[in-house]
């Protein structure tokens, strides 16, 4: 892996591609991030049930989830963990560089400074995710980087805005109702399972019983608006990629 996180692909990937993940759908509105870490587990012979998977994850206050903390249930599964992020709560650009140690003692740093409870708690996450082996990954968000790891047949799972992805209005927290004025963005989790046209579009599975992209929650989305997404997810404390693999697969296969 070069210093940026970025492994290089042996060969060049194929202009279109799609990994069979079957979909799964989350029992309730705050349960997307296990659902989807259970959709990835069977994607690579590994039967994690949803409900298995809710019980191994730690959950915030109100009952969600991060992606380290679904990172860190993984690693303790025996997977191999990256996450690239791009949420600047968290992370400084000056820290792209650093090795594991020296980015796990400037997270423990920032930790002790932050003003906010929500980025100390996840702060705290990424520490122990960082000490238990994890990788902490950063490059330029850019459509060749979701292509690079699918193309190590590895499904994405990813933290986004789901309000910005499908452009649905905001919604009360205390209700999950739509409120378009006094409402807050909601983050979800999907996965990324494929692509078409060298990454101008990408396939996305949804757990959401209702999700916009229809009865079977699977639709290929436009690339541009899918990393948007991804980014704007820094409002809800995740603009995440979240790649892992099987104990014994090297990180750049």
């Amino acid at each position: 892996m070069n210093p940026a996180g970025r492994d290089e692909p042996a060969v060049a990937p194929p202009a279109s591609l799609a990994l069979p993940v079957d979909r799964l759908v989350q029992p309730d509105d705050v349960s997307c991030g296990p659902t989807s870490m259970a959709m990835v587990c069977r994607f690579h012979g590994d039967r994690l049930g949803i409900s298995e998977a809710m019980a191994s994850i730690e959950r915030n206050a109100d009952g969600g989830t991060l992606a380290v903390h679904i990172g860190r249930a993984a690693l303790l599964r025996g997977y191999g963990v990256r996450i690239w992020t791009w949420n600047l709560r968290l992370f400084d650009p000056s820290w792209h560089e650093l090795p594991r140690a020296a980015l796990l003692a400037k997270v423990r740093a920032r930790r002790r400074v932050a003003s906010r409870a929500k980025a100390r708690y996840a702060l705290g996450a990424y520490a122990r995710f960082l000490a238990a082996g994890g990788e902490v990954a950063f490059a330029e968000l850019e459509r060749q980087l979701l292509v690079d790891v699918l193309a190590r047949r590895r499904p994405l799972l990813v933290g986004l805005s789901a309000t910005y992805l499908y452009g649905t209005p905001r919604e009360d927290p205390r209700t999950n109702q739509p409120d378009d004025v006094g409402g807050e963005p909601v983050g979800h989790f999907v996965v990324i399972s494929g692509y078409e046209d060298h990454g101008r579009r990408f396939a996305v599975v949804d757990p959401m019983a209702d999700s916009p992209l229809g009865p079977h929650g699977e639709r290929v989305v436009d690339a541009t608006r899918l990393l948007n997404a991804v980014l704007l997810g820094q409002i809800t404390y995740d603009a995440v990629l979240l790649e892992m693999w099987p104990a014994g697969e090297t990180t750049s296969s």
